[in-house]
């Protein structure tokens, strides 16, 4: 399992380099001048010139990406060009708050998605598993944004139950795990957790409809084990492959975010991404895609040898 385990960090490690350099170029391609924001209208040659040092934009991008490159690996994502703060300390908050939130949605996603997926294999082709197939449909079809939209219209504007924006009181930005800032969280929360309910449901209804005909399952049922025993062997075999589900699908909210936490103001790595982008704050973008991406590759990697030790079967090549 070691073994298994360093060949796969040596996998990923040229995928975080690949990663780290589609990342600089992209940036750095997209068209605008990044320092127009800090820089006055009558700005002289000189003082741009000056600016232009100081950031670094003034070596070719191969020198660039190189010392960029370097700074990461002493943990310095640079300085951000709109606040002067350094990126790490805001990129730090954002995705701690991002984590939060992508983790309470996945739960949400992961609980009822799981669900209507048993509930629909074992009861397939009934209007149990129609209905089931309807929400898992539209969990996958609904916009969010919109989605996010008529829940903040229905429960805050209309009942005034829940506050539309924010993660804590008085412009709190920083989530706590309390009764008072659990009520901020609710409404993005159930809003980013339909899509991985209707993912996770449609994945769990075929594993379970396909587990169910096999002949290990009617072996069981012809020994005599009861219903709740050859359940729990169904669900020791669905396990794996939706565990994989949910790890991914947290990978997904965790970076594809951006529009809902601009609906209810949630101060994350989406809100961020959106703020750098508006004003062009390249250190700031960079970072954040940066860390999302990096992200995204360890979840992977830990899905990986998860799924691995829960089902000797898989190959470990």
């Amino acid at each position: 399992m070691i073994l298994f385990i360093l060949k796969r960090i040596g996998y990923a490690a040229p995928v975080a380099l690949g990663v780290s350099l589609v990342c600089f170029l992209l940036v750095h391609l997209a068209p605008g001048d990044p320092l127009s924001a800090i820089l006055p209208v009558d700005a002289t040659a000189e003082m741009q010139a000056q600016m232009r040092a100081a950031y670094g934009f003034d070596k070719p991008l191969p020198v660039q990406y190189g010392l960029w490159l370097w700074k990461i690996l002493h943990g310095d994502l640079g300085t951000s060009i709109a606040t002067g703060r350094p990126v790490l300390s805001e990129v730090g908050r954002a995705v701690g708050n991002s984590l939060i939130l992508a983790s309470v949605a996945t739960l949400i996603g992961f609980t009822f998605g799981t669900f209507f997926g048993f509930v629909a294999g074992y009861a397939r082709d009934s209007w149990l598993d129609r209905a089931a197939s309807s929400i898992a449909v539209f969990g996958v079809s609904v916009p969010h944004y919109w989605l996010g939209i008529v829940l903040v219209i229905v429960f805050s504007a209309t009942l005034g139950w829940l506050p539309p924006t924010g993660a804590g009181p008085q412009g709190s930005g920083n989530w706590v795990p309390d009764v008072e800032h659990l009520r901020y969280i609710l409404l993005p929360a159930i809003t980013m957790s339909v899509i991985p309910m209707g993912v996770i449901s449609r994945t769990v209804r075929a594993l379970v409809g396909d587990i169910l005909h096999q002949d290990f399952v009617q072996a069981l049922r012809a020994k005599g084990l009861s219903e709740f025993g050859v359940f729990r062997h169904v669900v020791k075999n669905a396990a794996p492959t939706a565990i994989a589900i949910m790890g991914l699908q947290l990978g997904y909210l965790l970076g594809g975010s951006i529009l809902i936490e601009t609906v209810f103001a949630w101060p994350g790595t989406g809100f961020l991404l959106n703020a750098a982008i508006f004003q062009r704050d390249l250190p700031l973008l960079q970072g954040t895609i940066l860390v999302l991406a990096m992200f995204f590759v360890t979840l992977n990697l830990l899905v990986d040898v998860v799924q691995t030790a829960l089902d000797p079967r898989i190959e470990r090549a």
